[in-house]
């Protein structure tokens, strides 16, 4: 088999369509196919004339349009020597990959360049897997390290410190992707979040962070970096530079004294409404079961349980005053199951004397308020306490440690109920490791930090409890 490229007719512009023919008497082939390449018949006839072809050198249609025609032919050649018999599908294949090779080219580029811009446009970054993160903290599809959904304070604090990064990212006209979390995204964005924004008109639009609320938008993207790459995401760890850290100092959170705690439950609170008494009431369980808002704003009565406890005593027998008889002595102990929304941590609170009168008040069912709601009928209540001397406290704004003093009523909050019961119970002598198991800290050292109290308190502590310093 021979393939040999022939003219068709010509035109009457004077071109002729370049055909292939293709003989094969042992296999009975005979093809005769146009390539849809077009040249002058006088040029095609001197094609073998070098000096006549000189003057089309710069005529690129000419020159490609004989080299394609060379190439169909050795093609078609090729197969033939390798012992490849082709048909009129395989021919018309073979001139349409070599005659519109470009175009096929530039189609392929063509789709490539769209596949990848395609590819670009659904690819997972880092603001849409914040999005994601957060849709799926809040909706229980995504469960903390124990298995259980996160709280809904937690969802809270996780969407406000993931909105400043938001908030960052449209201040600074930049759409931050997972690759620009590096040391020079850290500075600028700790920078922007100590610092105050105004208007135009000197409205504040965003206050000054401290360093604790620096520190947790810090973690909480530090969790959304952990979280991506071990999802396959992005492959960068500049984020685990030991510097880029989200720091966290221990502020001066107040406690109140057992004083302070006579005067709330003593206060008139008869110009209020009944949500304050009800704060008060709910702030007041907070102190005695040592539990944050979440846990202690809830209870409820299949949440109570009460244990009979029996023992024999030997007492002095009436009939008999020189010896005495046995008795079954019973004890009700009345305790508190909770489980914390924040850790999922099971812990069990005897129930005092103080906190179950107010359990009895509400029947066992607590009314529940808003936590901002409780927040602020505290500064009222306290004040109405008498809670008004000046407390002397260090405020970190901008980075910067400024003391203040500042009313005691205008310190007291939800947590400070947490706080006063775990201190309370250390001043009374209780082992850090009993206090643990009721306010569901993980160590001593944790507790330690919720810890408030005076260094006369300590002392006074100490010396009651050992005869050393006696």
């Amino acid at each position: 088999m021979a393939a040999t490229m022939i003219l068709g007719a010509i035109n009457k512009n004077g071109l002729a369509q370049i055909k292939v023919r293709i003989q094969d008497r042992k296999s009975k082939t005979h093809i005769r196919m146009g390539t849809g390449l077009y040249i002058n018949h006088t040029i095609w006839e001197r094609r073998n004339d070098e000096k006549y072809l000189d003057r089309f050198v710069k005529n690129k249609d000419v020159i490609n349009t004989l080299e394609a025609a060379s190439e169909i032919r050795r093609a078609i050649d090729a197969a033939y020597n390798a012992g490849h018999l082709l048909n009129n599908d395989e021919v018309r294949e073979v001139i349409h990959n070599i005659v519109y090779r470009e175009e096929i080219a530039a189609a392929e580029a063509a789709e490539e360049e769209k596949a990848r811009q395609e590819a670009w446009e659904n690819r997972m970054t880092l603001m849409k897997f914040i999005d994601k993160y957060i849709e799926e903290v809040s909706n229980g599809g995504r469960q903390t390290v124990n298995g259980t959904n996160y709280s809904p304070n937690t969802v809270k604090s996780i969407k406000q410190a993931l909105t400043q990064f938001r908030n960052f990212c449209k201040w600074s006209k930049k759409e931050y992707d997972f690759d620009d979390i590096d040391m020079q995204f850290y500075y600028d964005f700790t920078a922007y979040l100590k610092k105050e924004l105004k208007d135009r008109k000197g409205n504040v639009i965003k206050k000054a962070y401290n360093v604790n609320s620096v520190g947790k938008c810090i973690k909480e993207l530090k969790v959304v970096m952990y979280t991506a790459e071990s999802e396959g995401h992005h492959k960068n760890d500049v984020w685990k530079d030991k510097r880029f850290k989200g720091t966290r100092i221990d502020v001066d959170s107040i406690y109140l004294t057992k004083d302070d705690l006579a005067a709330i439950q003593a206060a008139d609170l008869s110009k209020y409404d009944k949500g304050h008494e009800w704060a008060r009431d709910i702030f007041m369980v907070g102190v005695w079961t040592a539990q944050r808002v979440s846990d202690y704003n809830n209870i409820s009565k299949d949440q109570i349980e009460t244990h009979t406890k029996r023992w024999i005593e030997d007492v002095p027998d009436p009939e008999h005053p020189s010896q005495t008889k046995p008795e079954i002595r019973t004890r009700e102990i009345m305790f508190i199951n909770i489980r914390q929304q924040k850790t999922g941590a099971k812990v069990s609170i005897p129930v005092s004397s103080e906190l179950r009168t107010i359990l009895e008040k509400y029947d066992f069912q607590l009314p529940h308020l808003e936590d901002q709601v409780i927040n602020r009928y505290l500064k009222d209540i306290c004040k109405c306490a008498g809670l008004t001397e000046d407390v002397e406290i260090v405020e970190t704004t901008g980075g910067n440690p400024v003391r203040v003093r500042k009313p005691k009523y205008e310190l007291v909050h939800t947590h400070t109920a947490r706080r006063t019961g775990a201190t309370l119970m250390y001043l009374s002598g209780m082992d850090v490791y009993d206090i643990i198991k009721i306010t569901g800290h993980t160590s001593p050292v944790m507790l330690r930090k919720y810890i408030k109290a005076d260094k006369l308190e300590v002392i006074e502590k100490i010396t009651e409890r050992y005869n050393y310093f006696d």
